[in-house]
């Protein structure tokens, strides 16, 4: 990239970084602040309802790792891509255990879903194999990858 060569363009980088990062912290801020409270608001219906399934179990599992994402995103600054690879998997096995348990799934639909809960759970192995083998290059926590 080519250096600034004024002394304005330097501190219209600086504000246009510092902007960038403002904006970042507050979103994650508010994702994660909108996570807890999703969170917060399913449990406590788990409670006042005295029920709990596995459609339940399986959407704060997806709550637990939208949170984790979010702080690891905090601690990092980098987007660990495989959690978002494992939130799709539990919302997709969510998907198929509520289906399942409330109307008869046809069987393409069965297959379809379980299909695509494979692909992308071999997307996390690509992943976490590339990972191992090619290291980032930016210092990343091999606990994260």
């Amino acid at each position: 990239m080519d250096k600034p060569s004024s002394k304005l363009e330097q501190n219209i980088d600086r504000a246009g970084n510092l902007g960038v990062s403002v904006f970042h912290r507050l979103a994650l801020f508010g994702i994660g602040a909108a996570t807890a409270w999703a969170a917060g608001e399913k449990f406590v219906s788990l409670i006042i309802a005295g029920t709990v399934g596995i459609p339940d179990l399986l959407l704060l599992f997806i709550y637990l790792e939208i949170g984790a994402m979010v702080g690891i995103y905090f601690k990092t600054n980098h987007m660990p891509v495989r959690f978002l690879l494992y939130i799709a998997i539990t919302a997709l096995t969510r998907h198929l255990v509520e289906v399942l348990s409330y109307s008869p799934m046809n069987l393409w639909d069965l297959a379809v879903t379980g299909g695509t809960i494979l692909v992308v759970s071999i997307a996390v192995v690509v992943i976490r194999y590339a990972s191992a083998k090619f290291p980032s290059r930016h210092g990343d926590d091999p606990e994260i990858r």
